[in-house]
């Protein structure tokens, strides 16, 4: 999500690994090059080789996503008319299933996160940009914009992860409470760091929420799983 602290969590958990031994690819909009192949072909260029990191900044989720609530995007990719149906994205869902279920059966270990902040929270942080010179630079009209598609993202974010969630790729989930930075430390010091953790889904019930109080929520990561 826009200023859920993706750039600062990278550089704060990567920050005691030796660099020739990561990369970290920033995926933006499609380029003109992009947009004429398949969806996955940019990011299949940048899975990592044998012994390496690789840390996709945005991926080809977005293809769930941004294309999904901007319908545009998706006559943009030059498609055949016959495959733009109703079930396109579940078919996209299977295919990122089939596509990251490869990877893995090929030696690729594959971890999901999904930092999450509330609504009122991004407001904040869009402030925060505006009000200190040193982080201006982060703002960005269009992510003001994209506050206004702000429920059919949410619907589109938990359908994904429902569909995407598996045994070999599984979502790490950071709830509103303990989103930000704040949250790594714990995850660092953790000595099993993919099982000691918690989630708090984004569509749990009004009740489910009052009965997940903060104080009892812990700073790890829940893994989510098929």
């Amino acid at each position: 999500m826009d200023a859920a602290g993706k750039d600062g969590a990278i550089k704060h958990v990567m920050s005691g690994v030796n660099p020739q031994g990561c990369d970290v690819h920033a995926f933006k909009a499609p380029s003109n090059e992009e947009l004429d192949h398949d969806y996955l072909w940019r990011a299949h260029k940048c899975i990592p080789s044998r012994g390496k990191i690789g840390i996709f900044n945005r991926s080809y989720y977005e293809e769930v996503l941004v294309v999904r609530v901007h319908p545009p995007f998706l006559k943009a990719e030059k498609l055949p008319d016959d495959l733009i149906t109703k079930h396109i994205w579940d078919e996209r869902y299977e295919d990122i299933n089939a596509f990251e279920r490869y990877l893995t059966r090929n030696g690729v270990v594959i971890r999901k996160f999904f930092l999450h902040v509330s609504k009122e929270e991004q407001k904040k942080r869009f402030l925060e940009r505006l009000e200190d010179p040193k982080k201006n630079w982060k703002f960005s009209m269009a992510d003001v914009q994209e506050r206004a598609f702000w429920k059919d993202y949410q619907e589109a974010y938990e359908e994904m992860i429902q569909h995407t969630a598996t045994k070999h790729a599984p979502w790490y989930i950071i709830p509103p409470t303990i989103s930000g930075l704040r949250a790594w430390p714990s995850l660092r010091q953790s000595s099993n760091r993919w099982t000691n953790s918690i989630f708090l889904s984004p569509s749990l019930t009004k009740q489910r929420r009052r009965n997940c109080r903060p104080s009892a929520i812990p700073c790890f990561l829940r893994r989510i799983k098929e």
